[in-house]
Protein backbone atom coordinates (compact mmCIF):
# COMPACT_ATOMS: atom_id res chain seq x y z
CA UNK A 1 0.00 0.00 0.00
CA UNK A 2 1.45 3.48 -0.77
CA UNK A 3 1.50 6.13 0.98
CA UNK A 4 -0.38 8.27 -0.79
CA UNK A 5 -3.30 5.04 -0.88
CA UNK A 6 -2.97 5.59 3.15
CA UNK A 7 -3.58 9.26 3.16
CA UNK A 8 -6.84 8.62 1.23
CA UNK A 9 -8.08 6.58 3.05
CA UNK A 10 -7.35 7.57 6.71
CA UNK A 11 -9.11 10.99 5.49
CA UNK A 12 -11.88 9.25 4.43
CA UNK A 13 -12.30 7.12 7.31
CA UNK A 14 -12.00 10.59 9.27
CA UNK A 15 -14.43 12.45 6.56
CA UNK A 16 -16.99 9.69 7.65
CA UNK A 17 -16.48 10.49 11.38
CA UNK A 18 -17.50 14.03 10.80
CA UNK A 19 -20.57 13.09 8.38
CA UNK A 20 -21.73 11.01 11.04
CA UNK A 21 -21.05 13.86 13.96
CA UNK A 22 -22.97 16.57 11.26
CA UNK A 23 -26.07 14.27 11.25
CA UNK A 24 -26.31 13.98 15.07
CA UNK A 25 -25.47 17.16 15.61
CA UNK A 26 -28.48 18.14 13.54
CA UNK A 27 -30.33 15.43 15.36
CA UNK A 28 -30.27 13.32 12.40
CA UNK A 29 -31.92 10.09 12.68
CA UNK A 30 -32.10 6.63 10.75
CA UNK A 31 -35.04 4.55 10.14
CA UNK A 32 -35.33 3.42 13.91
CA UNK A 33 -38.22 5.44 15.27
CA UNK A 34 -41.34 4.63 14.13
CA UNK A 35 -44.17 7.19 12.64
CA UNK A 36 -45.34 9.59 15.49
CA UNK A 37 -48.61 10.37 16.59
CA UNK A 38 -50.11 13.15 14.78
CA UNK A 39 -49.87 16.05 17.33
CA UNK A 40 -51.67 18.66 18.03
CA UNK A 41 -51.25 21.32 15.44
CA UNK A 42 -53.57 24.81 14.96
CA UNK A 43 -55.36 24.19 11.34
CA UNK A 44 -57.00 28.29 11.07
CA UNK A 45 -60.81 27.91 10.54
CA UNK A 46 -60.94 31.04 8.55
CA UNK A 47 -60.96 31.16 4.43
CA UNK A 48 -58.24 33.77 3.14
CA UNK A 49 -59.70 37.38 2.58
CA UNK A 50 -59.63 38.45 -1.45
CA UNK A 51 -56.31 39.73 -2.38
CA UNK A 52 -54.29 38.39 0.53
CA UNK A 53 -50.96 36.78 -0.45
CA UNK A 54 -49.53 36.75 -3.57
CA UNK A 55 -50.53 34.81 -6.59
CA UNK A 56 -48.34 31.86 -6.01
CA UNK A 57 -48.26 32.15 -2.52
CA UNK A 58 -48.11 32.15 0.64
CA UNK A 59 -45.33 29.52 0.30
CA UNK A 60 -44.10 26.79 2.62
CA UNK A 61 -41.31 24.67 2.77
CA UNK A 62 -40.88 21.60 4.58
CA UNK A 63 -37.80 19.29 4.56
CA UNK A 64 -34.56 17.74 5.64
CA UNK A 65 -31.10 18.67 5.14
CA UNK A 66 -31.05 18.54 1.43
CA UNK A 67 -33.77 21.67 1.93
CA UNK A 68 -32.28 23.73 4.23
CA UNK A 69 -28.95 23.82 3.12
CA UNK A 70 -26.06 23.13 5.99
CA UNK A 71 -23.11 25.79 6.00
CA UNK A 72 -24.28 27.15 2.75
CA UNK A 73 -23.50 30.87 3.77
CA UNK A 74 -25.56 32.63 5.60
CA UNK A 75 -27.52 30.67 8.15
CA UNK A 76 -30.38 32.02 8.72
CA UNK A 77 -33.73 31.23 10.69
CA UNK A 78 -34.69 29.71 14.13
CA UNK A 79 -34.00 27.41 15.42
CA UNK A 80 -30.44 27.50 14.18
CA UNK A 81 -29.89 23.70 14.64
CA UNK A 82 -31.69 23.38 11.65
CA UNK A 83 -29.33 24.68 9.71
CA UNK A 84 -31.57 26.86 7.00
CA UNK A 85 -29.51 28.92 4.47
CA UNK A 86 -30.75 32.14 2.85
CA UNK A 87 -29.21 30.69 -0.29
CA UNK A 88 -30.89 27.28 -0.04
CA UNK A 89 -33.61 26.07 -3.16
CA UNK A 90 -37.16 27.60 -1.07
CA UNK A 91 -35.18 31.04 -0.59
CA UNK A 92 -34.42 31.07 -4.12
CA UNK A 93 -37.75 29.93 -5.18
CA UNK A 94 -39.58 32.41 -2.84
CA UNK A 95 -37.01 35.29 -4.07
CA UNK A 96 -38.04 34.18 -7.76
CA UNK A 97 -41.57 34.50 -7.06
CA UNK A 98 -41.43 37.76 -5.28
CA UNK A 99 -42.44 36.16 -1.77
CA UNK A 100 -41.76 37.51 1.35
CA UNK A 101 -42.52 38.32 4.71
CA UNK A 102 -45.68 35.93 5.78
CA UNK A 103 -45.92 34.73 2.55
CA UNK A 104 -42.74 32.46 2.73
CA UNK A 105 -42.39 30.09 5.19
CA UNK A 106 -38.97 28.07 5.64
CA UNK A 107 -39.23 25.20 8.28
CA UNK A 108 -37.32 22.87 6.95
CA UNK A 109 -34.24 20.82 8.90
CA UNK A 110 -31.40 19.29 9.17
CA UNK A 111 -32.04 15.53 9.82
CA UNK A 112 -35.35 15.31 9.81
CA UNK A 113 -37.29 12.34 9.41
CA UNK A 114 -41.24 11.87 7.87
CA UNK A 115 -42.06 11.91 11.64
CA UNK A 116 -40.63 15.35 12.26
CA UNK A 117 -44.13 16.53 10.17
CA UNK A 118 -46.00 16.09 12.63
CA UNK A 119 -43.44 16.08 15.94
CA UNK A 120 -40.88 18.78 17.03
CA UNK A 121 -37.86 18.30 16.03
CA UNK A 122 -35.04 18.37 18.87
CA UNK A 123 -31.80 20.06 17.40
CA UNK A 124 -28.75 20.65 18.71
CA UNK A 125 -29.55 24.22 19.08
CA UNK A 126 -33.33 24.83 19.71
CA UNK A 127 -36.14 23.05 19.01
CA UNK A 128 -38.05 23.00 15.65
CA UNK A 129 -42.07 22.63 15.63
CA UNK A 130 -43.85 20.24 13.45
CA UNK A 131 -43.04 21.11 9.97
CA UNK A 132 -47.12 20.84 9.46
CA UNK A 133 -47.54 23.93 11.71
CA UNK A 134 -46.47 26.21 9.03
CA UNK A 135 -49.74 25.20 7.14
CA UNK A 136 -53.03 26.84 6.84
CA UNK A 137 -55.97 27.28 4.64
CA UNK A 138 -53.83 30.58 3.48
CA UNK A 139 -51.02 28.56 2.08
CA UNK A 140 -51.20 28.60 -1.66
CA UNK A 141 -47.25 26.39 -2.06
CA UNK A 142 -46.09 23.38 -0.46
CA UNK A 143 -42.78 21.90 -1.59
CA UNK A 144 -41.46 19.00 0.56
CA UNK A 145 -38.44 16.81 0.04
CA UNK A 146 -38.14 14.42 2.70
CA UNK A 147 -37.93 10.31 3.16
CA UNK A 148 -34.02 10.25 3.21
CA UNK A 149 -33.29 10.06 6.86
CA UNK A 150 -36.19 7.66 7.31
CA UNK A 151 -33.99 5.15 4.69
CA UNK A 152 -30.89 6.20 7.08
CA UNK A 153 -28.60 7.52 3.98
CA UNK A 154 -26.03 8.90 6.04
CA UNK A 155 -25.54 5.69 7.80
CA UNK A 156 -25.79 3.72 4.51
CA UNK A 157 -23.24 6.08 3.71
CA UNK A 158 -21.06 6.28 5.87
CA UNK A 159 -20.71 2.09 6.06
CA UNK A 160 -20.22 2.08 2.29
CA UNK A 161 -17.25 4.23 2.98
CA UNK A 162 -15.99 2.37 5.72
CA UNK A 163 -16.40 -1.42 3.83
CA UNK A 164 -14.67 0.42 0.65
CA UNK A 165 -11.50 1.85 2.42
CA UNK A 166 -11.35 -1.63 4.98
CA UNK A 167 -10.97 -3.33 0.85
CA UNK A 168 -8.91 -0.89 -0.23
CA UNK A 169 -6.20 -1.63 2.65
CA UNK A 170 -6.84 -5.32 2.43
CA UNK A 171 -8.10 -5.95 5.28
CA UNK A 172 -12.03 -6.40 4.28
CA UNK A 173 -12.79 -9.76 6.47
CA UNK A 174 -16.15 -10.19 5.31
CA UNK A 175 -17.16 -14.35 3.91
CA UNK A 176 -17.42 -14.43 -0.02
CA UNK A 177 -17.79 -11.17 -1.27
CA UNK A 178 -19.44 -11.00 -4.58
CA UNK A 179 -17.08 -8.88 -6.58
CA UNK A 180 -15.91 -5.47 -5.48
CA UNK A 181 -19.61 -4.28 -3.79
CA UNK A 182 -18.64 -4.76 0.25
CA UNK A 183 -21.11 -2.39 1.28
CA UNK A 184 -23.86 -4.22 -0.85
CA UNK A 185 -22.44 -7.74 0.27
CA UNK A 186 -23.17 -6.76 3.72
CA UNK A 187 -26.76 -5.20 2.95
CA UNK A 188 -27.77 -8.55 1.22
CA UNK A 189 -25.93 -11.48 3.17
CA UNK A 190 -29.03 -12.79 4.46
CA UNK A 191 -31.31 -12.69 1.33
CA UNK A 192 -33.30 -9.80 3.07
CA UNK A 193 -33.99 -6.57 1.24
CA UNK A 194 -33.56 -4.62 4.58
CA UNK A 195 -32.98 -0.68 2.51
CA UNK A 196 -35.89 -2.46 0.03
CA UNK A 197 -37.93 -1.92 3.23
CA UNK A 198 -36.83 0.64 4.63
CA UNK A 199 -38.01 2.72 1.62
CA UNK A 200 -41.19 1.68 1.02
CA UNK A 201 -41.99 2.34 5.13
CA UNK A 202 -40.65 6.09 4.37
CA UNK A 203 -42.96 6.24 1.35
CA UNK A 204 -45.73 4.91 3.25
CA UNK A 205 -45.02 7.88 6.22
CA UNK A 206 -44.96 10.36 3.08
CA UNK A 207 -48.01 9.65 2.15
CA UNK A 208 -49.16 10.07 5.18
CA UNK A 209 -47.80 12.99 5.68
CA UNK A 210 -49.05 14.22 2.29
CA UNK A 211 -52.93 13.06 3.21
CA UNK A 212 -52.30 16.12 5.85
CA UNK A 213 -50.82 18.55 4.05
CA UNK A 214 -53.75 18.57 2.13
CA UNK A 215 -56.23 18.44 5.17
CA UNK A 216 -54.60 21.74 6.66
CA UNK A 217 -53.69 23.41 3.09
CA UNK A 218 -56.61 21.91 1.06
CA UNK A 219 -56.15 24.92 -1.95
CA UNK A 220 -51.98 24.75 -2.14
CA UNK A 221 -50.16 23.23 -5.14
CA UNK A 222 -47.94 20.60 -3.39
CA UNK A 223 -44.61 19.65 -5.11
CA UNK A 224 -42.59 16.52 -3.73
CA UNK A 225 -39.28 17.62 -4.33
CA UNK A 226 -37.06 14.87 -5.25
CA UNK A 227 -33.01 14.07 -4.21
CA UNK A 228 -30.03 14.63 -6.75
CA UNK A 229 -27.69 12.45 -7.51
CA UNK A 230 -24.92 11.77 -4.98
CA UNK A 231 -22.64 9.33 -6.98
CA UNK A 232 -22.63 8.10 -10.71
CA UNK A 233 -23.81 5.08 -12.67
CA UNK A 234 -20.22 3.96 -11.97
CA UNK A 235 -17.03 5.94 -12.04
CA UNK A 236 -13.34 5.71 -11.17
CA UNK A 237 -13.08 8.82 -8.92
CA UNK A 238 -15.62 7.45 -6.10
CA UNK A 239 -12.96 5.70 -4.60
CA UNK A 240 -10.57 8.68 -4.46
CA UNK A 241 -13.70 11.73 -3.11
CA UNK A 242 -15.91 9.36 -1.20
CA UNK A 243 -13.72 6.18 0.16
CA UNK A 244 -16.24 3.94 -1.89
CA UNK A 245 -15.44 0.86 -3.73
CA UNK A 246 -16.37 0.44 -7.28
CA UNK A 247 -19.24 -1.78 -7.15
CA UNK A 248 -20.69 0.03 -4.32
CA UNK A 249 -20.91 3.32 -6.65
CA UNK A 250 -23.10 1.62 -8.65
CA UNK A 251 -25.25 0.15 -5.38
CA UNK A 252 -26.14 3.43 -3.65
CA UNK A 253 -26.78 5.24 -7.20
CA UNK A 254 -29.54 2.38 -7.51
CA UNK A 255 -30.55 2.49 -4.05
CA UNK A 256 -31.08 6.47 -4.02
CA UNK A 257 -32.92 5.91 -7.73
CA UNK A 258 -35.03 3.76 -5.56
CA UNK A 259 -36.23 6.34 -2.83
CA UNK A 260 -37.13 8.56 -5.46
CA UNK A 261 -38.85 5.98 -7.48
CA UNK A 262 -41.02 5.75 -4.41
CA UNK A 263 -41.61 9.54 -3.67
CA UNK A 264 -42.80 9.71 -6.95
CA UNK A 265 -45.29 7.43 -6.70
CA UNK A 266 -46.72 8.15 -3.31
CA UNK A 267 -46.45 11.64 -4.62
CA UNK A 268 -48.54 11.25 -7.87
CA UNK A 269 -51.01 8.89 -6.17
CA UNK A 270 -51.75 12.37 -3.51
CA UNK A 271 -51.79 14.24 -6.62
CA UNK A 272 -49.51 16.33 -5.85
CA UNK A 273 -46.44 16.96 -8.18
CA UNK A 274 -42.90 15.42 -8.43
CA UNK A 275 -39.89 17.64 -9.16
CA UNK A 276 -37.26 15.52 -10.60
CA UNK A 277 -34.00 16.94 -9.43
CA UNK A 278 -31.79 13.76 -10.57
CA UNK A 279 -32.15 14.57 -14.34
CA UNK A 280 -30.45 17.76 -14.03
CA UNK A 281 -28.26 16.80 -11.54
CA UNK A 282 -26.29 14.15 -13.57
CA UNK A 283 -22.88 15.14 -14.36
CA UNK A 284 -22.70 17.00 -11.37
CA UNK A 285 -22.63 14.77 -8.61
CA UNK A 286 -19.78 14.62 -5.49
CA UNK A 287 -17.50 12.72 -7.49
CA UNK A 288 -16.94 15.06 -10.33
CA UNK A 289 -14.90 17.96 -10.64
CA UNK A 290 -14.78 21.00 -7.72
CA UNK A 291 -16.44 23.24 -10.36
CA UNK A 292 -19.39 21.58 -11.79
CA UNK A 293 -20.57 19.42 -8.89
CA UNK A 294 -23.82 19.98 -7.03
CA UNK A 295 -23.14 17.73 -3.70
CA UNK A 296 -20.22 18.06 -2.37
CA UNK A 297 -17.95 15.06 -1.11
CA UNK A 298 -16.74 13.92 2.33
CA UNK A 299 -13.86 16.89 2.27
CA UNK A 300 -16.38 19.55 0.77
CA UNK A 301 -14.49 22.32 -1.23
CA UNK A 302 -17.38 24.77 -1.22
CA UNK A 303 -18.94 26.00 2.09
CA UNK A 304 -21.37 22.65 2.38
CA UNK A 305 -22.40 19.74 4.89
CA UNK A 306 -20.31 16.30 3.80
CA UNK A 307 -22.56 14.77 0.91
CA UNK A 308 -25.25 16.91 0.80
CA UNK A 309 -25.78 20.04 -1.88
CA UNK A 310 -23.47 23.49 -2.51
CA UNK A 311 -24.84 26.80 -3.34
CA UNK A 312 -24.40 25.67 -7.04
CA UNK A 313 -26.54 22.38 -5.92
CA UNK A 314 -29.31 24.80 -3.61
CA UNK A 315 -29.91 26.85 -7.22
CA UNK A 316 -29.64 23.53 -9.65
CA UNK A 317 -32.48 22.39 -7.29
CA UNK A 318 -34.52 25.71 -7.28
CA UNK A 319 -34.46 25.92 -10.78
CA UNK A 320 -35.90 22.17 -11.18
CA UNK A 321 -38.72 23.43 -8.48
CA UNK A 322 -39.50 26.87 -10.57
CA UNK A 323 -40.05 24.64 -13.58
CA UNK A 324 -42.58 22.75 -12.30
CA UNK A 325 -44.01 25.57 -10.15
CA UNK A 326 -44.73 27.27 -13.41
CA UNK A 327 -45.78 24.59 -15.72
CA UNK A 328 -49.30 22.96 -15.31
CA UNK A 329 -50.02 21.49 -12.71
Amino acid sequence: MQKKDLRTAAGALAATGALLLTAACSGGGGSQAGPAKPAPVPVATTAPSPGSGSSAGPYAALGDSYTSGPRIPTQAGTPLGCDRSDRNYPSLVAKALGLTGRDFRDVSCSGATTANLAAPQPTSDGVNPPQLAALSTRTRLVTLSIGGNDVGFVALLSRCVQAGVLRSLGLDRSAAPSGDAPCKDFYTASGHDELGQRVQTAGRRLAAGLAEVRQRAPLARVFVVGYPALVPESGAACPSQLGLAAGDVAFLHDEEQRLNTELRQRAEAAGARFVDTWTPSLGHDACTAESVRWIEPLSPAAPAAPAHPNERGERGMADAVLRAVRGPF
